[in-house]
């Protein structure tokens, strides 16, 4: 501020011909710093700015091997300690959502700047102020005062916009990251409820040996038991932990086109990351409710994660989702290397897998088991389609909607 303004108070013109009535850049640059700094205390600016004002306009007198003439360029320094401190007053920094309002007290603020600094100059220079220069100070303080808002507003709105988009892509990672929580918590809890099972079976056995006064295996029965008994109760703390914090996000229920944005730009990076390329199509049919976020996400980035990884170099995949009636039904195709015929009958096992990383390790084999089970559990059905023909992999997945929704009593 105290280099810019300075400067560019020195590109001016001179609107009226025959009179020393001048019209520089410097209070656009001083005005729009003023409100672009949040850091800024504005009197302070206004003084500083304008005693560098004075200074300079001093120094480039001597350059020019001119007169040193301080009276005729004091006056200028009230012009930028009146602006600032009524800045200040006015507490504009304060009034960013009521851009008409900033624009109106930038052209009081340098009208009453232009006012002050001509007043001193008419008691030490004996320079007047005519009407019609006081006109074109009005209009100048409209025209520059409107410039530097639209410009400054442009600003705002681009770094709004990043703002948004930084704000998109967080949501969409915590979107992401708590559906796969949502997996992890079924996992949980299926595995607490087997805990629970095993745990019955092995205190049956352990009744039954000490039945048969089989005291020893009775109590290494017992230990098992009594082993697979933490074990549930410390998946049910964790289960605990997840369901709290999932419930602490505010996604539970979104529109689907949201959904389906977060899982195509998720998996186009993922692909990206693959070194594949990736073509995505997307078709919404049908007016469809908010649904239940984390379900939905936790599908179909399951299938289309899927999807992805089945195609070798470069490839396309098709998520279609449209609403019959009171279903919601799902198709994701693929063109990749499909699956054969030998493991169609396989694929919905749980631990069954066809995937193994650059170590030969196999990966978990729950993602198609986890969404079956999924699946079901919301009275669906999910189908691998067969076609013969065409290239590719293809599931259909139909949804009660009733299931996906908020409830009049909570959510799902």
């Amino acid at each position: 501020m105290l280099i810019a303004v300075p400067i560019t108070g020195e590109l001016k013109f001179y609107p009226l011909s025959g009179t020393d009535f001048r019209i520089g850049m410097s209070t656009p640059v001083f005005f729009f710093i003023l409100l672009w700094s949040r850091k800024i205390h504005p009197v302070l600016a206004g003084f500083l700015t304008g005693m560098a004002v004075v200074f300079f306009r001093i120094i480039l007198d001597k350059l020019q091997a001119g007169p040193f003439d301080f009276p005729n360029h004091f006056p200028v320094f009230f012009y930028y300690m009146i602006f600032g401190l009524f800045f200040h007053i006015f507490k504009v920094k304060k009034m960013y959502h009521r851009p008409l309002l900033i624009g109106l007290l930038g052209m009081v603020l340098e009208i009453m700047g232009n006012f002050t600094e001509m007043t001193i100059r008419h008691f030490t220079t004996d320079m007047k102020l005519t009407a019609s220069e006081f006109l074109i100070i009005v209009g100048v303080a409209i025209i520059r005062s409107f410039f530097v808002l639209g410009f400054f507003n442009t600003i705002l709105v681009r770094e709004t916009r990043l703002a948004e988009e930084q704000q998109r892509k967080r949501t969409e990672e915590v979107l992401l990251i708590v559906s796969n929580l949502y997996v992890e918590t079924f996992q949980l809890k299926k595995s607490a409820e087997n805990a629970e099972k095993l745990t019955s079976a092995c205190y049956t056995i352990y009744r039954d040996l000490k039945t048969q006064n089989n005291h020893n295996q009775a109590q290494e029965m017992l230990k098992i038991a009594g082993e697979l008994h933490e074990i549930k109760k410390d998946n049910q703390r964790i289960y605990a932990g997840l369901s709290k914090l999932m419930n602490k996000e505010k996604f539970d229920f979104i529109n689907i086109q949201e959904i389906i944005s977060v899982v195509t730009i998720s998996n186009q990076h993922y692909g990206e990351l693959l070194g594949k390329t990736i073509d995505f199509e997307v078709n919404v049919f049908g007016e469809h409710p908010e649904y239940h976020t984390f379900i939905l996400l936790s599908l179909l980035n399951n299938l289309v994660s899927n999807a992805v990884e089945a195609i070798d170099h470069e490839g396309q995949v098709v998520l279609t989702v449209a609403r019959v009636e009171d279903e919601v039904n799902i198709r994701i195709m693929d063109n990749g290397k499909g699956i054969s015929e030998k493991n169609k009958k396989y694929i919905f096992d749980p631990g069954f897998t066809t995937k193994f990383d650059q170590a030969g390790i196999a990966s978990n084999g729950i993602g198609l088991s986890y969404t079956k089970n999924v699946v079901e559990n919301l009275q669906g059905k999910i189908n691998l389609v067969e076609s013969p023909a065409a290239k590719g992999t293809t599931f259909d997945i139909h949804l009660p909607i009733v299931n996906l929704i908020r409830k009049a009593d909570g959510p799902v």
